[in-house]
């Protein structure tokens, strides 16, 4: 009897779902007069709008035909005379509801539609839109934005909830959303809009939330200046079969390992086929591998096998996402005064693991190979994964060496083979986005140092938390995950820096400033001003 009751409520919701006060006049629609005069606009509350969460029915926990109530913000199924929406406005006298789907906005009970442009921030917050002149000025200025709530922000230096233990994921995704190319990819929905995937396919919600995730971070118009990432965490678990979990703290590493394969797949990638993530930032490597004797082999023996072929030293080509960068043994013992010297290496002396000559024995659980590698090909945008955590059958360990990294200007070319020193024309990389983990290796938090472009600033975001930071604070934390971009042109005369901003223009610079005139200081930022009134 209650499937039956249940299946009438159903039918007799969809029926009233379109079922909209119209008027029809000599064959033509005519609108309802209250469309444009609703009197009910001035009780929505934006304070308490938060789309960021799932688009589920707060009742029946349904996902179809759901509504917003902009009263109190809670989201109800339906529209018809039955549904819980209905029954909602009648019981606490909340009339005006959003459609989460199609963006149109109703008056319950009397169930029409309201038409007022004032409502346009409601579904741009909602739904945000970005114009390609838009996406092209995101970097070239650092203009501050007031949210709803009255406090100022800056598009992408956007905070994110930490829901209970998904800091990993978040630093993360906030290192990716600070990559101008891969950012600018997402915030247009029609660049991956019309992918193909199998019918049943799950994947492609992981690419459809990462697009959601990214708009609302650079969304000038929010209501609150931060973001949950509660569906786009939501799309992970699915996905990773709770492999990565929201209530439970993971690698950041491991995250971004499966998220950028999982993503590649989604985007229709293959080996062979690339997509926006093998196009920022898959590289190339020559890895040459010799196969070792057994440890436990009389001298005789070993001599014997080095001499066969299977023991000879073999050379492969393979890509890359991420550099891994080993670091050395941290100490044992204390020093004299009974406290733990906590080490420090140069980034350089860790990336001689890829200069074609350092050679590191690898063990597998039948045999021992020695490898060393040399890069080939280097990516638009330089992943480097810092080894931190050593795990063994009993204990996760960690390693608290400090590197010393600077913040611009790393020079790869001398980890590059000698032709591909020769077709690189850009072998140096700028830091950008800087992960950071604190504490124990099980127990600890994560955080991360943003490179804002507009202003040229360094942001620390730790979930909510947002503030700015020196540079040479960066360089003193336990770096875990780096993410480079590629070193801007550095310009040697004003006349330089003139043509490569207005190349159309060159001659004119040449007049202005005269040929062989030279100058150190750094006046980019002024050049615009100082131009325009030649041109």
């Amino acid at each position: 009897m209650s499937l039956k009751r249940e299946r009438e409520e159903i039918e007799d919701d969809e029926d009233n779902e379109d079922e909209v006060t119209v008027k029809f006049r000599r064959g033509r629609v005519v609108e309802d007069r209250r469309s444009r005069h609703c009197p009910y606009l001035d009780t929505i509350n934006r304070s308490v709008l938060d789309f960021d969460f799932e688009k589920l029915c707060s009742i029946s926990l349904s996902h179809i035909n759901v509504y917003a109530c902009l009263i109190c913000g809670k989201y109800f199924q339906g529209r018809g005379q039955k549904s819980h929406a209905y029954t909602h406005s009648v019981q606490f006298s909340h009339h005006v509801f959003l459609n989460l789907h199609t963006l149109k906005f109703y008056c319950l009970p009397d169930n029409y539609e309201i038409i007022d442009s004032s409502l346009e921030d409601i579904t741009y917050v909602l739904k945000p839109t970005f114009t390609k002149q838009h996406i092209e000025g995101l970097d070239k200025h650092g203009k501050l934005y007031r949210a709803y709530d009255g406090t100022t922000y800056l598009p992408g230096i956007v905070g994110l909830n930490n829901i209970k233990a998904n800091d990993y994921a978040n630093a993360v995704l906030q290192a990716f959303s600070n990559v101008p190319p891969l950012r600018n990819y997402f915030l247009e929905e029609e660049n991956y809009r019309d992918i193909r995937r199998p019918p049943g396919d799950i994947m492609f919600l992981l690419v459809q939330r990462f697009g959601e995730l990214m708009r609302k971070l650079w969304n000038p118009r929010n209501f609150k200046a931060h973001v949950s990432p509660h569906e786009m965490l939501q799309a992970v678990v699915l996905c990773s079969k709770k492999n990565f979990q929201i209530t439970k703290q993971g690698d950041a590493v491991d995250f971004m390992t499966w998220f950028l394969n999982a993503m590649h797949g989604a985007l229709g990638g293959t080996k062979k086929k690339p997509s926006i993530l093998t196009k920022v930032f898959q590289g190339s490597m020559r890895i040459f591998s010799k196969k070792l004797p057994h440890p436990d082999l009389p001298p005789e023996e070993k001599e014997a096998l080095l001499v066969t072929e299977e023991y000879q030293e073999q050379m492969s080509e393979s890509t890359f996402l991420f550099l891994t960068l080993d670091l050395p043994t941290a100490p044992l013992y204390k020093d004299e005064k009974e406290q733990l010297i906590i080490p420090q290496v140069p980034l350089f002396n860790i990336l001689g693991k890829f200069n074609g000559n350092t050679e590191k024995e690898y063990k597998t659980y039948k045999e021992n190979f020695l490898k060393r590698f040399q890069l080939t090909k280097l990516p638009p945008y330089l992943i480097f994964c810092i080894k931190r955590f050593t795990k063994n059958n009993f204990f996760v360990e960690k390693n608290p060496t400090i590197v010393n990294f600077p913040i611009t200007n790393v020079d790869l070319r001398e980890y590059l083979t000698e032709e591909a020193q020769v077709t690189e024309k850009n072998t140096t990389y700028d830091l950008i986005a800087n992960v950071v983990h604190d504490g124990k290796p099980t127990e600890g938090s994560y955080r991360i140092h943003v490179l804002h472009h507009g202003t040229g600033k360094w942001y620390e975001m730790q979930d909510l938390q947002v503030t700015d930071i020196l540079p040479q604070m960066i360089t003193l934390s336990e770096a875990y995950i780096q993410v480079n971009s590629p070193s801007l042109p550095v310009f040697f005369s004003v006349e330089e820096l003139a043509v490569s901003k207005f190349p159309a223009h060159s001659l004119n610079t040449k007049k202005i400033f005269g040929a062989g005139q030279s100058s150190a200081l750094d006046l980019e930022s002024n050049l615009d001003t100082m131009l325009t009134p030649f041109f």
